[in-house]
């Protein structure tokens, strides 16, 4: 037997993966090339100070809050959806909120109408509460409130799940929503967190990446791949509804030549199951 002394340190444990929701605002786009039209996908560029994602081309969103659990429970503020739990509402409300505060996109209604709000009343909503909101002087909860809102959860079809692989120190499990744009509210970065935008058709945004206009984190990148399966927004949408989500935890491989690639299941839809990440290319 060895007497060399033996290490009595467990393995870390995994980071906790902290629930996440982000919103894929979709509409229809114009080619000014040649005039033909194409589905367009709102992103921004976070800041290259953000604790996420600094400097890359993501979807809006962000960490579900403590809030978004008690506005989930409301159903004077979230109406129930057959299917959606607590939880899921809760991810739902984040995306809202996010979406909101992120672009100025409001995915809400007026209490007992069936429009969102318009652009008319989302301006004043804005001037009257967002600054606030961003100084996190004001919840979100007291906005819907202040103005008699209800989220429009119905707006949303979920998309994705993706978590971050347990070899991560921040990990999050990250929702992913498709909604079609508001015709008439205009989305715009807030310039605090994000520092850019832009409506950009997925393969495009693919392109310019792989061209280094853009930065892309790997989940972004199969997101936009998977979206472009889809031609317009509609069947973008119809597409979602009709798709089971699997959950997705990337794993690490190594082709022949010795280029990193990343495992997905099949049964997700991505096209496939090893992929090699735009920054491997």
């Amino acid at each position: 037997m060895s007497d060399k002394p033996q290490s009595t340190q467990t393995p870390a444990q995994p980071a906790t993966p902290r629930k996440a929701a982000t919103v894929m605002l979709l509409r229809e786009g114009t080619n000014s090339a040649d005039g033909a039209t194409g589905m367009e996908v709102f992103m921004i560029v976070r800041h290259q100070n953000s604790d996420v994602h600094a400097g890359a081309l993501v979807f809006p969103g962000g960490r579900v809050d403590d809030e978004d659990y008690d506005l989930a429970a409301d159903t004077a503020v979230f109406p129930p959806l057959p299917g959606v739990d607590k939880n899921a509402a809760a991810l739902r409300v984040a995306a809202v909120r996010e979406t909101f505060e992120e672009c100025g996109v409001l995915l809400a209604r007026a209490r007992g109408e069936t429009a969102l709000v318009s652009a008319a009343r989302l301006r004043d909503i804005e001037a009257e509460h967002r600054s606030a909101m961003m100084r996190h002087e004001r919840s979100f909860g007291a906005i819907l409130a202040a103005e008699n809102l209800v989220i429009a959860s119905d707006s949303m079809v979920y998309f994705a799940n993706w978590i971050t692989p347990e070899r991560s120190a921040k990990r999050f499990d990250t929702h992913f929503f498709l909604a079609a744009a508001p015709a008439d509210q205009v989305a715009l970065h807030d310039g605090y967190e994000a520092v850019d935008s832009v409506w950009i058709a997925p393969a495009t945004a693919l392109e310019r990446a792989r061209g280094g206009t853009y930065q892309l984190r790997f989940p972004t990148q199969m997101n936009l791949q998977k979206l472009g399966f889809s031609a317009t927004p509609g069947t973008a949408l119809e597409t979602a509804r009709a798709s089971k989500v699997v959950t997705i935890m990337s794993k690490q491989e190594k082709s022949a030549d010795g280029k990193r690639l990343l495992r997905l299941p099949l049964e997700a839809g991505y096209g496939g199951e090893l992929f090699l990440p735009i920054e491997a290319g």
